[in-house]
């Protein structure tokens, strides 16, 4: 009979009119890995944040260990001996590796009220080379570190100290294959050493794959928890949305000829330090997909065809011969971008639901006289808002009440919206549910029929071979192969012109 870790009970938790959590109870194990799923804004991340005191409990309560616990602040779960690494950036700015990772705890390195920078830093690398991690240098500005080995330092942050519970809330979206398999190791390990694992992810392989046990909320409501043995895809699916999911989840065409068409042309481009030489045309009605490992390059593919990057050299180009230099010539020639990092590049947190999805189409909305009309603005906001099913009190909540995969679905809905006619994707379905990324590579293929054009940059290998006409592959920053679509083209084929 395994050992209760953790006693959710009758807990609750509101946010105006929406009931995020209503009256959940359910058991957590010593010794196990225990997902959390279920669709975007079932209560997956709000019951977690109640548990490491970034919300506050309205009633119920969590019992770890038959004590009673509620965390005022993330410091204070730290030292009951809980732990979290968020799907968003968990580092901040300003600070170095070392102190990112004590922080809260940084007394330990004060003496007579000075700090000793130097037994800090020693610790914290010998903390990040036992991890692995000895590339990350622990004296460094954590700012000099790109999106990925900034998660690995949350790695370190929320499991140095042998939590007895470790939220690992949507992380793996953020990281790719190579991250995810060091995440995967100190998942295991944590779970080996007679600790818990609250894993949170929208990857259903992942979930069936990495848990031990499974539990399943419904728009705020527990829905039951099984054995992950007990459980296959389709059954996890129906779980989460009450239904079968039915319908073509990625595209189900091979075959079709590509546009001779040329809507995009790159040539030799270079971003130093980044990519090399990059040379690529992407075609009318074509989705091209771009794949590599975290240090490919791939990311910033999609930032040099719209405008956004430093330094860059070469040139892109539409069809009509314009050149794509700047991010506001870009949206004025009908090009869409959206960013890996959602929160600091796609969305504005302090803004309206509805502000965010009309941002892109102010002049449009604006009409000949130059002037906005709120009514006009709404109903532009709530068409899209409800094309793209985000859960929402309305368009005039702010986006950073929103759970990650309803943000996401705000930053597709402003460039639908827009009616772009070339559109830059950089991990489209990062925190997305099951049932919404179906809607979403739907909407792909008819925007595809239609004759928009897509390049989509991905670190689902399934996705990109599910969805695009092509698939160009990168590593150390230049183009390592193209895979043009096809039924036999399986993960193995891509990870061999990755590595």
């Amino acid at each position: 009979m395994s050992e209760v870790r953790l006693q959710v009970q009758n807990l609750c938790k509101t946010f105006g009119v929406t009931k995020a959590v209503q009256n959940v109870s359910f058991d957590i194990n010593k010794g196990e890995i225990h997902a959390l799923i279920g669709e975007n804004g079932s209560g997956k991340s709000t019951l977690t944040n109640m548990l490491c005191g970034i919300y506050t409990i309205d009633s119920g309560k969590f019992i770890l260990d038959g004590q009673e616990v509620h965390p005022v602040n993330q410091v204070d779960a730290n030292n009951k001996g809980i732990s979290i690494i968020v799907q968003e950036l968990g580092t901040l700015s300003g600070l170095t590796v070392a102190e990112n990772i004590f922080l809260g705890h940084e007394d330990r390195f004060v003496k007579h009220g000075i700090k000793n920078a130097n037994a800090m830093n020693k610790e914290a690398q010998t903390l990040l080379d036992k991890y692995g991690f000895n590339r990350i240098k622990a004296s460094d500005m954590v700012d000099l570190y790109n999106f990925e080995d900034r998660k690995l330092v949350e790695i370190v942050k929320a499991t140095y100290f042998s939590p007895k519970i470790v939220v690992v809330d949507e992380t793996t979206t953020a990281l790719s294959q190579e991250g995810r398999e060091e995440l995967y190791k100190h998942m295991r390990r944590i779970r080996d050493e007679g600790n818990t694992i609250i894993f949170i992810s929208h990857d259903m392989q992942e979930i069936l794959t990495m848990s031990d046990t499974i539990t399943v909320l419904r728009d705020g409501v527990y829905i039951g928890t099984k054995p992950s043995c007990e459980l296959d895809e389709d059954g996890l699916k129906k779980m989460m949305v009450g239904r079968e999911v039915t319908g073509d989840y990625y595209r189900a065409d091979y075959g079709e000829p590509i546009s001779d068409e040329v809507v995009l042309s790159v040539k030799n481009v270079t971003v130093p330090g980044q990519i090399y030489d990059i040379s690529f045309d992407l075609h009318k009605g074509e989705i091209l997909g771009f794949g590599g490992l975290s240090e490919s390059g791939m990311h910033e593919i999609g930032k040099a065809c719209f405008g956004a990057s430093y330094n860059r050299k070469g040139t892109v180009t539409l069809a009509n011969g314009t050149q794509i230099n700047s991010i506001p010539t870009a949206i004025k020639n009908e090009m869409a971008y959206t960013s890996k990092d959602r929160d600091n590049e796609s969305v504005v947190m302090n803004q309206s639901i509805g502000d965010n999805i009309c941002m892109p189409s102010l002049k449009s909305l604006a009409g000949a006289l130059g002037v906005l009309s709120k009514k006009k603005m709404r109903n532009f906001a709530n068409e899209y808002a409800k094309e793209m099913s985000v859960k929402m009190v309305n368009t005039d909540q702010f986006v950073s009440d929103l759970s990650g995969g309803n943000k996401q679905k705000v930053v597709l809905a402003r460039w639908i919206g827009k009616d772009s006619d070339i559109l830059v994707l950089d991990s489209p379905t990062r925190g997305i549910d099951i049932k919404v990324k179906q809607d979403i590579y739907q909407l792909m293929d008819r925007m595809r029929k239609s004759g928009k054009s897509i390049i989509m940059i991905s670190e689902e290998l399934m996705e990109l071979i599910g969805m695009c006409d092509r698939i160009i592959i990168m590593k150390d920053g230049r183009l390592n192969g193209e895979l043009m679509r096809n039924q036999d083209i399986d993960e193995n084929t891509l990870i061999a012109k990755m590595v």
